[in-house]
């Protein structure tokens, strides 16, 4: 894992023109939780981010449900929710809490609890809920890797894109296993790959093949900056520390631990192996459903299940039980 990387120097002046100076200036305070913070409590931030490219939505739903119009949401509603009411369910690292305002506008939950250090974001989603009259919504300002979960007191625990920010990966399902009730769920949609985002090397060969061969310069300008994308080196270890200490901290753990702890009811790879380092910082230019950039898309995406070939995936969507003691 290097200290530097081409890409450290490239993102970090893409950060400066699309954040600002306080942003990186917030990146050299000494508290690792302060950072952490300063990477997602901003509710007006714009981003050029990925995973909300309609079209890598749709193949996330397909490859879940089978259907590219049913989200996740709705499929695990339907499947294993079906019939039933009064459910509470946890989020640990919930975030902005999109997914979990989905969850608490269905019929099934009579409490939908998010817990994370982001305040702004939690303020936020409670006002949404609140505008809407959600009275089965409660958001906590919380850090998850301090916190004491009561035995049995949930019928359903979510992790969305946050148990791979968390440290004592082992430690955290465990308590998690224990706070379902007998026959609980574990609903899990995060990143499993490489520790700190430390990119293969048939990953980055893959991203800046696609680079060179699918996508043209146009398709390649950086979000907020005339900079044009050409190379992907991947992070290195200054800038993972500084930018965000818990991104991926043990994100190869959580599929072991799982396997320690839980039954899996079905899983299902999503991807990331490729997109996540090619339409990082230039996702802005798929957002438009136009021929031609879901044409560069299929491409895209037909180059990541070639990959997925060839090693395991990056992302995992799972619906799990709690393996009997």
């Amino acid at each position: 894992m290097p200290w530097l990387t081409t890409d450290d120097f490239l993102e970090t002046l893409a950060k400066l023109r699309q954040r600002g100076l306080p942003f990186l200036l917030s990146k050299l305070v000494p508290s690792n939780l302060a950072r952490t913070r300063s990477a997602f409590d901003d509710p007006a931030l714009q981003a050029a981010n990925w995973w909300q490219v309609p079209a890598v939505r749709r193949r996330w739903n397909e490859k879940i449900s089978g259907d590219a119009a049913m989200p996740y949401e709705a499929y695990v509603a339907s499947r294993y929710l079906a019939g039933r009411t009064g459910l509470r369910l946890l989020s640990l690292g919930s975030g902005a809490c999109s997914h979990e305002l989905v969850f608490a506008r269905q019929p099934h939950f009579a409490l939908v609890h998010c817990l994370d250090i982001a305040e702004r974001l939690l303020a936020q989603a409670a006002a949404t809920a609140q505008a809407e009259g959600l009275q089965n919504f409660q958001t906590e300002v919380a850090d998850v890797n301090r916190l004491n979960l009561v035995p049995a007191s949930y019928d359903v625990v979510l992790f969305h894109s946050a148990l791979h920010h968390f440290r004592d990966v082992e430690g955290i399902v465990a308590r998690v296993r224990q706070a379902l009730v007998p026959g609980g769920l574990l609903v899990l949609n995060d990143y499993v790959g490489p520790a700190c985002l430390q990119w293969t090397p048939r990953q980055l060969r893959a991203a800046n093949a696609a680079l060179g061969e699918v996508l043209p310069a146009r398709y390649r300008q950086r979000f907020l900056s005339s900079q044009i994308k050409r190379h992907v080196s991947g992070p290195g270890r200054l800038r993972m520390y500084l930018a965000d200490p818990s991104e991926a901290v043990e994100s190869d753990r959580i599929v072991p631990a799982l396997r320690r702890h839980f039954t899996p009811l079905e899983e299902a790879g999503l991807g990331g192996n490729l997109l996540t380092l090619v339409l990082k910082d230039i996702a802005h230019h798929f957002l438009a459903e136009d021929p031609t950039t879901q044409a560069l898309l299929m491409a895209l995406f037909q180059r990541e299940d070639e990959l997925l070939l060839q090693e395991p995936s990056n992302l995992l969507f799972g619906v799990y039980r709690p393996l009997m003691p």
